[in-house]
């Protein structure tokens, strides 16, 4: 597709045209759509009200928070927490979160997310609740699942799937070996006390452990895993990218296109580096009046790599996630 052609434009066309101008070889990828303001961000999630605003948090600052009335123009105000709570000094010295995840369930807005260190599997996944989804207004509920320097896991980027028969799933991880999917109680939203089990949904057994930051949907009755693979964090020197792969349980297996195991290094490339779109990655899936939306962060070769948001829509052709 043209990379002038922009979200905007793509709105105003008949599905058969979209579906025409979508890239036509796994190595083309389409440019992320237009938007504006304070878009600055790393691991975004983003939600959309029933007024009709969009909620974006993400990365660092007590987990940033902007708001969006029309998907385009983003305006940064505050962070979910005031202060940090107490526990997060025993994961990460700097009170840095990673990583959230919103959503809206029970009539509360749930946000998990991440307190590490770079490099680090001591590491915890926290629950804060709020009645609105605004900065300032979470309040922590504590940790919902940690790992240690001894685990052969990493307990970081978190992502609640609540399925079709109300069962509530987290899952998460990074690195070591891979991701992980744990079961919740729908009441506390954190571990469920009669299913303990830490079920295995991607990894790469050999070579590079790099693989993280896992999106669980479902749509016409497949489960789709979304994950990161290869590294970030390195400027115009990252080499992130999403794959994702199905399966018909939320806890797996999951097979990518070709039918090779997500938990033996496989993943169909949803989006890859482009020009100067360099390592998208630390993806979100969000339903939008107007279809999924991959909401996802890349660096920018057009500005010394700076980690800026981006936004495409999907479709889910053929059964599987094309972005367009």
């Amino acid at each position: 597709m043209s990379r002038t052609l922009r979200r905007s434009s793509f709105l105003a066309l008949p599905t058969a045209v979209m579906l025409a101008l979508m890239p036509s070889s796994a190595s083309a990828y389409p440019g992320p759509g237009r938007v504006t303001g304070d878009v600055v961000v790393h691991d975004p999630t983003v939600l959309r009200k029933s007024d009709g605003r969009y909620l974006l948090y993400s990365t660092h600052g007590y987990l940033e928070s902007r708001t969006s009335t029309d998907r385009t123009a983003f305006s940064r105000n505050g962070n979910a927490l005031s202060s940090p709570p107490s526990w997060w000094s025993r994961y990460s010295p700097e009170n840095d979160p990673w990583a959230p995840d919103i959503s809206y369930h029970g009539g509360r807005y749930l946000m998990y997310y991440a307190v590490s260190r770079f490099g680090s599997n001591t590491s915890a996944i926290g629950l804060a609740t709020s009645s609105t989804g605004l900065p300032g207004s979470w309040s922590d509920q504590g940790i919902v699942h940690s790992s240690t320097s001894s685990s052969d896991y990493n307990a970081i980027d978190p992502d609640l799937f609540v399925d079709s028969d109300g069962k509530w799933w987290l899952a998460f991880g990074s690195w070591w070996s891979g991701i992980k999917m744990i079961r919740l109680d729908p009441g506390t939203g954190k571990q469920h006390a009669s299913d303990t089990a830490r079920r295995s949904l991607a990894s790469r057994p050999t070579g590079t452990k790099a693989l993280e930051g896992p999106t669980v949907v479902k749509r016409n009755g497949y489960y789709y895993l979304f994950a990161s693979y290869d590294t970030c964090c390195s400027g115009t020197s990252s080499t992130y990218k999403i794959k994702a792969g199905r399966a018909t349980s939320p806890t797996g297996p999951y097979y990518d296109r070709n039918g090779v195991a997500m938990t033996n290094n496989g993943g169909t490339v949803v989006m890859a580096s482009q020009g100067s779109v360099i390592g998208p990655g630390g993806q979100d899936i969000m339903p939008d009046v107007d279809g999924d939306l991959l909401v996802y962060h890349y660096y920018d070769g057009n500005d010394a790599g700076t980690p800026k948001l981006g936004l495409n829509l999907l479709s889910w052709s053929g059964g599987w996630p094309t972005a367009y």
